[in-house]
């Protein structure tokens, strides 16, 4: 297996792990030959590299992509990444902290709608 293969199963992993084999495999294999690259990307570097790196653990990193995605106002990735977050480890009172942080840093409307996105998947999350 060469390095690109490699990186490309490490994020696929990841992917499974965080948002669950059947939306991960569904995302992927639901690619058209328009989107595929663009999935062959995220699964390869976004996840497979930057994600598998060893200085921040992926609660670390889930937190500060919600920061980072609420405050760009990227409402169906913060959903995405939110249930990403609960397999990850972050509890529900972490991620109020971080729209909090986000409310201070980057604005009253980017935290308002983090909170927003935040509460849908955490109220389907706590309905099984």
């Amino acid at each position: 297996m060469d390095q690109k293969d490699a990186l490309y199963e490490a994020g696929l992993k990841v992917r499974h792990d965080m948002f669950g084999v059947a939306q991960t495999d569904e995302a992927i294999k639901g690619a058209s030959d328009f989107t595929r690259p663009m999935q062959e990307i995220v699964t390869r570097y976004c996840f497979g590299e930057v994600w598998n790196r060893p200085l921040l653990d992926r609660k670390m990193r889930s937190l500060l992509t919600l920061a980072i995605l609420a405050s760009i106002g990227k409402p169906n990735q913060i959903k995405v990444h939110v249930k990403g977050a609960l397999a990850n480890g972050v509890s529900e009172d972490e991620i109020r902290e971080v729209f909090l942080h986000v409310m201070i840093y980057a604005g009253v409307p980017a935290a308002v709608d983090g909170f927003l996105y935040a509460s849908e998947v955490l109220k389907e999350a706590a309905q099984g």
